[in-house]
């Protein structure tokens, strides 16, 4: 069963990655390059954990929280609170026409910085009564021995983040609104003159995106961490860039390459191997992305490439 509980391990930890780069993609497709979703992550983690101890902090006996309401507020909190930071993202990039590599640089240190100094003044005291909740399983998971464990045990977040997954991908290209979207990202000044707000379009790509993404560090800390404090979610954030890379743009393959991430990633923990090998494992999914990177230039398939104006500010007087 060695091989089933790796499996599971590397299933559950792909859920950080995948909130972060269906959320990214979402951005990326409006031509929008979003830098800051470590730090978006990490807002989106405290500001769930807030949101849970607002609730906690109300409940007549806070060790007993009502399993809805205990995740249904985090949620909220952690998408609302990463969506005002995109919306702070959208705000420098779209209507200031800052450098957009420059802003997301330091919406990630910003976001770090807001997590480090209100994580510290959270009562954290009963979360480990409310992760439980996030990480309640199917009750017949364990009835199906194998293959129970591995699609049936996991939390209702693993769930909703392939189900986010799904959703964006067929917007994106079974929607006439995905395909104005896509349109403004790949040439905007098209789509303006087509009579399509690029604003709009940006403003709201950035802001939902950086909402998904805010949801995976609220998973990091109540899911997989079952409600302990760590400060090393925008390390996640940045693997999640790159499986944006590495699923070309396409959120319904990001399923499967966060998978592929979070196995990468949880490798070290079931070989036996030093701290040193630890770490040069951990760097396999970056080098990875480097290969599919160069892969994909190569080939030159209009499909696999990123919006052409992926990064680029869009001066409306220039059209």
């Amino acid at each position: 069963m060695g091989i089933i509980n790796f499996l599971t391990a590397a299933i559950r930890f792909s859920t950080v990655f995948l909130f972060g780069s269906t959320g990214e993609s979402l951005t990326e497709k409006s031509g929008n390059l979003n830098l800051g979703i470590p730090g978006t992550m990490c807002v989106g983690a405290v500001f769930g954990i807030l949101g849970e101890s607002l609730y906690l902090s109300a409940c007549a006996d806070p060790t007993n929280p009502n399993p809805f309401l205990a995740v249904f507020i985090p949620l909220i909190f952690s998408f609302c609170g990463a969506g005002l930071l995109g919306l702070l993202n959208s705000f420098l990039t779209t209507t200031l026409r800052c450098n957009q590599n420059v802003t997301g640089l330091t919406i990630t240190t910003f976001g770090v910085g807001l997590t480090n100094f209100l994580g510290n003044y959270i009562d954290r005291s009963n979360f480990n009564y409310a992760s439980k909740c996030f990480t309640t399983v199917f009750p017949f998971a364990s009835d199906l021995g194998w293959f129970g464990q591995l699609f049936f045990s996991y939390g209702i977040l693993v769930y909703l983040a392939i189900v986010i997954a799904i959703l964006v991908s067929w917007f994106l290209n079974k929607t006439r609104a995905g395909l104005h979207l896509r349109a403004v990202g790949e040439n905007p000044a098209t789509a303006d003159a087509a009579g399509l707000s690029v604003t709009k379009y940006r403003y709201l790509a950035t802001s939902i995106g950086s909402g998904i993404a805010g949801l995976g560090g609220l998973f990091y800390i109540m899911d997989y961490l079952t409600g302990a404090w760590e400060y090393s979610i925008d390390a996640m954030g940045w693997l999640a860039v790159a499986l944006v890379i590495f699923s070309v743009w396409r959120p319904n393959v990001g399923i499967l390459g966060s998978i592929l991430f979070g196995a990468l990633y949880m490798a070290p923990y079931f070989l036996n191997v030093n701290f040193a090998q630890q770490e040069l494992v951990k760097m396999i999914p970056f080098i990875v992305t480097i290969v599919v990177l160069i892969f994909t230039s190569i080939r030159n398939k209009k499909e696999n490439q990123p919006p052409q104006s992926l990064g680029v500010s869009y001066f409306r007087e220039e059209r």
